[in-house]
Formats: C-alpha cells, sequence, structure tokens
C-alpha cells in the first residue's frame, strides 16, 4: 500500500507519518503542495503543522494548493484521506469535512496526552478497533476546538461520523473538559462516504510504546486492511 503524504510550507509532521507508514510494513510518498500528481496514493494524508504559517485562518491559504484539488478530486472518487491536525482544518476549509477548528477554549496552545474513545468501527480507518476502545493520542495545537450547528451535530451523530470522542482515562465522559473544549468533546469527524477523516490528536506520535503508546498505529493498520491486495477498497468496515 502506498500513502501519499502532503506537505506544505510550514507542515512539520510529515516524517513523522512517514516514519508511522514504514512501521506498519508500507511505502509513503512526499507530495508537494505545488504539484497534481498524488503518484498512485492509495491513501493521501495531511499531516500537522503550521501551512503557510496559518496565517488568516488555518488551512485557509493550503486550501487552494493545486495539490488540495487532486486531493478533493481523489476523495470524490472514493479515495482515502486523512487529515490530521492541520490536516483536519484543511479538509474543513475545503468543505471536505464539515463545520470548523477555532481557537482552544482556553486560549493556550496545549501540547499533551489526551484520550480518545473509539465511537464507530465502521469506517476503513477504524475498523480494527472496538467501539468503546480507549485510545491514548496525544494533541497538539492551539486551534483544534471543534465547532458547528446544532443540526450538522445532530447528523454526525445520527449517521455514526463522529469517530472520536475525547475521554476521561477510564473511558468516562469528561463533559465539556477536553484539551480544547470541542462541541460534544469531538476530537474526530467522518465524511458522509466514510472514506474522509479529520482528527485533531495526532496518531503518528503514537506508533510506538518508545513514545509513551502505540495506539495510533491502530489508525494505520485499518487503513491497511481496508486496502485489498489490488489497491481498491476492501469494504469490510
Amino acid at each position: 500500500m502506498r500513502f501519499g503524504i502532503a506537505v506544505f510550507p510550514g507542515t512539520w509532521s510529515d516524517r513523522d507519518c512517514a516514519h508511522a507508514v514504514t512501521l506498519s510494513g508500507h511505502e509513503a510518498v512526499m507530495l508537494w503542495h505545488k504539484e497534481s500528481d498524488l503518484h498512485g496514493a492509495d491513501c493521501v494524508i495531511l499531516p500537522g503543522g503550521f501551512a503557510h504559517g496559518d496565517y488568516l485562518r488555518c488551512g485557509a491559504v493550503a486550501r487552494f494548493a493545486p495539490l488540495m484539488q487532486s486531493v478533493t478530486d481523489f476523495a470524490a472518487a472514493g479515495g482515502l484521506v486523512l487529515g490530521i491536525c492541520n490536516g483536519f482544518q484543511i479538509l474543513c476549509e475545503a468543505h471536505l469535512l464539515p463545520g470548523a477548528l477555532t481557537r482552544n477554549e482556553s486560549l493556550e496552545f496545549r501540547c499533551e496526552p489526551a484520550w480518545l474513545r473509539v465511537e464507530t468501527s465502521s469506517s476503513p480507518f477504524t475498523a480494527q478497533c472496538v467501539r468503546g476502545d480507549v485510545l491514548q493520542v496525544p494533541v497538539s495545537h492551539g486551534e483544534g476546538r471543534y465547532v458547528a450547528d446544532e443540526a450538522t451535530l445532530d447528523e454526525l451523530e445520527r449517521e455514526s461520523r463522529v469517530a472520536f470522542r475525547y475521554v476521561a482515562p477510564d473511558g468516562a465522559p469528561v463533559d465539556g473538559a477536553s484539551p480544547n473544549g470541542s462541541m460534544r468533546d469531538i476530537a474526530g469527524i467522518l465524511n458522509a462516504r466514510r472514506n474522509v477523516l479529520g482528527m485533531m490528536p495526532h496518531p503518528e506520535r503514537a506508533a510506538e510504546t518508545l513514545l509513551g503508546s502505540s495506539d495510533g498505529m491502530r489508525i494505520f493498520e485499518s487503513l491497511t486492511h481496508a486496502v485489498s491486495h489490488d489497491g481498491s477498497l476492501a469494504n469490510i468496515w
């Protein structure tokens, strides 16, 4: 399986994502933002960082990169797209996911461990998880508070498109005491076709026990199981 990893000016988590992909036994190729060729990627990762310095709104400039038009077309054709942190912000700016990411409720940059409850296993990103599993995956952001109107939030809940929710280490609700104050403690969401995931926590930073947790590898393992040997989605979720 080949993972294409987007690189914008200011991206800094691209090599971390490539390392996690390598640990999962697959190939990573870097995709420069000015290019439009996805180089045969089976999954595109939009990694964390500060694309274009996060001027204007986070991801607002990156959204217009030539690469993003190809990513949009790829997603529309059913291709897998994973946006992590800044990548999540870009996906929202590109309208590949609903809602927006705003300043943390604390108005502080938060870099700390976080615990995520898996809210659905019915996606190629969570197929190797069980609903209710709690994953330790760190956060590192200043603008990670997920917001959306009530109708959108209700739709996400109704369609089981909330992929991850911030919880206490034992899985209990944190009731708004998440690292960023996200509405309904949302940490990650899926699009309607379930082939695009945006999440603020960094699974690539929880890819091996040396880092304090290897729980993030569950996402990479799910992706590799979701793609068949011929490169098409196996529809196993």
